[in-house]
């Protein structure tokens, strides 16, 4: 490793030493998005949080589920939640992208019927955890999801309450993927930075302390540095006593 790197992997160590050194733990939690069937990207996925002790919450998109993907996740402790219902945007370009937006009169239908197909699909493995596409989702459509039957929802950045309502919210604040500059990793700086300064902000109470810091992977995207950087941060957390990754089934309790 070279002296760049270790610095940049120093300040996770040095924030994790200030959790052990107030007696605390720091809780993670892992979710990876975009699944729908079994790919060489989506094993070695597994293959990485199996070997670390890590339960992954795959957000599954319905429209893509295959019964290739049961079949796969068979030898992995995973969890799965539901993500849209096609991940298609319908936003018609007057914004940003979005799925699951207020207004469409067949939003609701659609979501059922894609809880219903992965449910037959996925079996006990699915959560009744709704992960909207792009992390967005309508104000109006949010305050529904109890009434629709949902019981958690999993997006992006800082929750602002643990609960809505019937709903438990757990959020995801590290995107190794670099979105706008071709899909390539952002960088150890920039995604160790999102993992320190989330732990910084829950252990000084600028946000949750309770809520899990969340790493967010797209498997399906991750270049060679991508994926050294999650192997890295596995390794490093696997090995520290003031880390313990969190089961989705656990966080999300009480959602059958």
């Amino acid at each position: 490793m070279t002296a760049g790197r270790a610095a940049t992997w120093s300040a996770l160590d040095q924030e994790l030493a200030r959790w052990a050194a107030a007696g605390q733990v720091a809780t993670f939690w892992w979710r990876d998005d975009d699944a729908g069937t079994a790919t060489p990207a989506l094993t070695r996925l597994l293959d990485l949080t199996t070997a670390h002790g890590v339960v992954p919450l795959l957000a599954t998109v319905p429209d893509w589920a295959e019964p290739s993907l049961p079949d796969l996740l068979a030898g992995h402790a995973a969890a799965a939640a539901q993500h849209g219902v096609a991940h298609r945007d319908r936003s018609g370009g007057a914004g940003k992208k979005t799925e699951l937006l207020d207004g469409l009169p067949d939003l609701e239908n659609a979501l059922r019927d894609g809880r219903v197909r992965l449910e037959a699909l996925l079996g006990p493995r699915l959560l009744s955890v709704l992960v909207p596409p792009w992390n967005r989702i309508g104000p109006v459509l949010r305050g529904r999801l109890g009434p629709l039957g949902y019981r958690g929802l999993s997006a992006y950045k800082p929750r602002a309450a643990a609960r809505e309502g019937a709903v438990t919210v757990v959020n995801c604040h590290c995107d190794p993927v670099a979105w706008h500059e071709g899909r390539v990793f952002a960088g150890e700086a920039a995604a160790l930075g999102q993992v320190v300064a989330h732990l910084r902000d829950r252990r000084q109470g600028r946000v949750d302390a309770d809520e899990p810091t969340g790493i967010l992977t797209h498997h399906a995207v991750h270049d060679s540095e991508t994926w050294r950087f999650l192997e890295g941060l596995a390794d490093r957390l696997a090995l520290h006593p003031a880390a313990s990754w969190q089961d989705p089934r656990q966080l999300f309790a009480g959602t059958p």
